[in-house]
């Protein structure tokens, strides 16, 4: 949800300064921040502890043109879009089952909650001797990770929805499965998105 508020943020101050000033302050933060580190850095002239800029971004354009790099990029771009793959087959269908029925809610809400508040590290032994080495392992970290907030996410979505809307199909004759196809359904789309999002960022912090 951070991440949402963070992104209209920057949509109102789009809207009110224009793209093209959203774009230049942009740039001149980035410049500012630059010439801070530059000077800042040959003040302290230790690049131990804090290497110049000239130096990273040199360091920067060698990785972007070796394979090497691009062929590890690959790999890790896998694993991540297989574990949120995996949470978004998993957590969609919980988190809008949850969402429409107050009784899911009620029983599956306390083992959802007390299993994310584990941190995630302490997952990794385990998923070692359950996945073994390779792949496995990050993946499922990725994957664990990353459910919850599809679900919670997905849960949000389907209690925005207008009651209108269910009053409306249930005026027509609609059964349950039909308000899960035509209402619920389409209604929690926009929470599936944004949980999807809010999941690739963490995913690609879980996985380093």
């Amino acid at each position: 949800m951070q991440t949402s508020v963070r992104l209209g943020d920057r949509r109102n101050f789009r809207n009110l300064f224009g793209s093209v000033v959203y774009y230049f302050a942009f740039a001149g933060c980035l410049a500012v921040l630059l010439l801070i580190w530059y000077f800042a850095a040959h003040k302290v002239n230790y690049v131990a502890t804090f290497p110049y800029i000239e130096d990273v971004l040199a360091r920067l354009f060698e990785a972007l043109v070796d394979p090497y790099f691009w062929t590890n990029f690959l790999i890790t771009f896998v694993r991540v879009l297989k574990g949120v793959g995996i949470a978004v087959v998993i957590g969609f269908p919980i988190g809008m089952a949850m969402g429409f029925s107050p009784f899911l809610m009620r029983l599956l809400a306390p083992y959802i909650n007390a299993l994310r508040q584990i941190p995630i590290t302490a997952w990794v032994p385990m998923a070692i001797i359950w996945f073994g080495l390779g792949d496995g392992p990050t993946i499922f970290i990725i994957a664990f990770n990353a459910v919850f907030v599809v679900i919670l996410n997905v849960i949000s979505g389907v209690q925005e929805i207008s009651p209108d809307f269910y009053n409306a199909v249930r005026s027509m004759g609609a059964t349950n499965k039909d308000v899960l196809v035509d209402v619920v359904f389409p209604g929690c789309m926009s929470g599936l998105i944004t949980g999807m999002r809010m999941a690739l960022s963490g995913a690609w912090m879980t996985v380093m």
